[in-house]
């Protein structure tokens, strides 16, 4: 693998080794504060050194963080920012919050993480917005089908004030969530064996009548049927073989998801349609967030905050310079090891997409659901004011330009 890895020189077998001594957290914050390569020396003197810094003192609270399938490795594939979140809630606290991250789908998976968050079991949880709409429908808010035109408009939302009555306060009301922060995609295509040998997609006809995995979101399982692109429930740990085999022919999620997932062996086009958000992010407990001091609760909103910054500059970096979705594409990220050519269609095909499915433009289709979401929002039309302030920024402007907020202070 030529991608960098920091890690790659250190078995798995040793990192375990290290986390029997020390914890998988000490192990993990300590493997993810490195910059460079690493050695397995140096990195079990920054993990005993990390241990000793988080044991000082005794904690007040310790918050289980169940990160799916989220490890150090591949944190730094979709940089969806937990492991910084952790550390600098750690550091800003001075230790009176102690974070033990359980990634690697070991206490809880994408499915299942948001349930476990609601069930006290875990406190914070990492997991996409999408599938975890199955425990908090109110996520599906997020999934209106072309109502952001660009990563820019997603992060301008998440940094704006007006995201707390459309997105945060009725999803903490509703179901006792309190959203953090995210990482900030837009979904796609991802065509797996039967498109190897067929042309770079450039229309959005050549789509037409594909059968694709569809995730949780029930909004966007309504823009694949307007479509045309047969959605089909399928488990995330069939996806990979029904790529491979063809048994589907693709699998909606976006570029750096397939990345961090090992798609990319089975993916042959990633086809960049930017139909519907693809946001993986991290909420906590409303419950255990009111359990805590005053000076606790600004603490985890000031380490969110600086996720958020974090996650919006690292990310796009990595799109490019890790997974390899751009034109060129960049020589030893992981979609040209793999071959996985980057389908970018023209504004036209586009907005042809955006006139089939949209509310904007079929508004009969997303009628049940968005009377639905609205009356769980308190009578706002979520759709309209979601719309409304994804375009106060230019469709254009770059995701890494757009001026980071606190969005709990007007």
């Amino acid at each position: 693998m030529k991608v960098t890895d920091k890690l790659s020189g250190i078995s798995r077998r040793d990192l375990f080794k290290l986390a029997g001594r020390y914890g998988m957290s000490s192990t993990l914050l300590a493997a993810g504060a490195f910059t460079g390569t690493v050695t397995l020396p140096s990195l079990a003197k920054a993990v005993e050194s990390t241990y000793d810094k988080r044991y000082k003192k005794e904690a007040k609270h310790v918050l289980k963080f169940g990160a799916s399938g989220f490890n150090a490795r591949n944190l730094l594939i979709e940089r969806a920012g937990c492991l910084e979140f952790a550390r600098d809630l750690e550091s800003r606290t001075d230790g009176e919050i102690r974070v033990e991250f359980i990634g690697d789908n070991q206490i809880c998976g994408q499915l299942s993480c948001v349930e476990k968050t609601q069930n006290g079991i875990v406190d914070i949880y990492a997991a996409s917005t999408q599938n975890s709409a199955g425990g908090a429908p109110y996520l599906n808010v997020l999934d209106y089908a072309y109502v952001f035109p660009g990563r820019a408009s997603q992060y301008h939302f998440l940094y704006s004030p007006e995201s707390n009555k459309i997105l945060r306060e009725p999803l903490e009301k509703r179901h006792g969530l309190k959203f953090l922060f995210s990482h900030c995609e837009l979904r796609g295509l991802q065509m797996g064996s039967n498109f190897k040998d067929k042309p770079t997609v450039s229309k959005l006809e050549e789509l037409f009548g594909t059968k694709n995995r569809v995730t949780g979101t029930q909004l966007g399982r309504i823009a694949m049927q307007l479509l045309n692109l047969n959605p089909v429930p399928v488990a995330w740990e069939e996806t990979l073989d029904g790529l491979k085999t063809g048994l589907i022919d693709g699998a909606e999620t976006w570029a750096s998801a397939v990345a961090y997932a090992n798609m990319s062996p089975v993916v042959s086009q990633s086809v960049d349609l930017k139909f519907f958000c693809g946001t993986e992010h991290t909420s906590m407990s409303a419950k255990v967030f009111d359990s805590l001091d005053g000076h606790l609760q600004d603490a985890v909103m000031e380490s969110s905050y600086l996720a958020q910054v974090h996650v919006q500059a690292a990310n796009e970096a990595a799109l490019v310079k890790t997974v390899g979705q751009s034109d060129p594409q960049l020589p030893d990220t992981i979609f040209a090891q793999h071959g996985v050519r980057n389908a970018f269609l023209a504004d036209d095909q586009i907005k042809m997409a955006e006139e089939m499915c949209s509310p904007e433009f079929q508004p009969a289709a997303w009628e049940q659901w968005r009377e639905r979401i609205n009356k769980w929002a308190g009578g706002m039309d979520t759709y309209t004011e979601l719309h409304r302030v994804a375009r106060e920024v230019p469709a254009d402007m770059k995701p890494e330009n757009v001026e980071p907020r606190r969005w709990w202070k007007d």
